[in-house]
């Protein structure tokens, strides 16, 4: 899962995006609305958190943008104004959600995967032949037995579910899985799923398609 953090206090924006790492999601970060609405145009994102009093551009703004675009993401504003007028607001410019400051970050989290599960292709539970990923409990079993996944390596398989069979390449995992700091030039997608090979043991459930990338047939 990646999430794009869009919040102007700098401290608070980096709490956040080191606690969602901290729960095995990819997090961005942007300090402003230019960068913010830029980012969220320009990658990936299951999630965006989006404070709404933001610099250069104003949150609604972005979230009026993003809701009449392409975007698939789903939008959690932050919002110090906590009445029912500014909610209403805030939902009928398209947030999908919205959290009054100060919050508890437990609650952001809940929140932030709730939202990522209720897009219809990203049920609960994903069955594969004999392998189970419950995304809501993040746990995996294969025939049965309970498999130990480092949080890259789960989300690795998450994509590859979520392909239903289509091939996806490294450069995709390395944007969907890790953030905007990782080096495209390392070996960690590769690595990464040579582990997640390994723990999920014989017969091997990922094929690579040369020159493509991976995929689970």
């Amino acid at each position: 899962m990646r999430v794009l953090i869009v919040e102007d206090q700098v401290t608070l924006a980096d709490d956040i995006a080191d606690g969602l790492r901290d729960q095995g999601m990819a997090a961005d970060v942007a300090y402003d609305g230019a960068s913010g609405l830029e980012k969220a145009l320009l990658n990936r994102y299951d999630v965006v958190v989006l404070d709404r009093d933001l610099p250069k551009v104003h949150g609604d703004a972005i979230c009026a943008a993003l809701a009449g675009s392409y975007s698939e993401a789903r939008v959690l504003m932050l919002t110090a104004s906590g009445t029912v007028g500014d909610r209403v607001e805030g939902l009928n410019l398209g947030a999908d959600d919205y959290l009054v400051k100060p919050f508890a970050f437990a609650e952001l989290v809940a929140r932030v995967r709730a939202l990522a599960r209720r897009s219809p292709a990203s049920p609960p539970v994903v069955i594969k032949d004999d392998l189970v990923f419950d995304q809501a409990r993040r746990r995996v079993s294969r025939g049965g037995r309970p498999v130990s996944l480092n949080r890259k390596e789960m989300g690795v398989l998450e994509v590859l579910l979520a392909a239903e069979g289509s091939v996806v390449s490294a450069e995709e995992l390395l944007e969907r899985v890790w953030d905007e700091n990782a080096d495209p030039f390392t070996h960690t997608v590769t690595v990464t799923l040579a582990r997640l090979r390994r723990k999920l043991g014989e017969p091997d459930l990922i094929e690579t398609v040369v020159g493509s990338g991976y995929r689970l047939p």
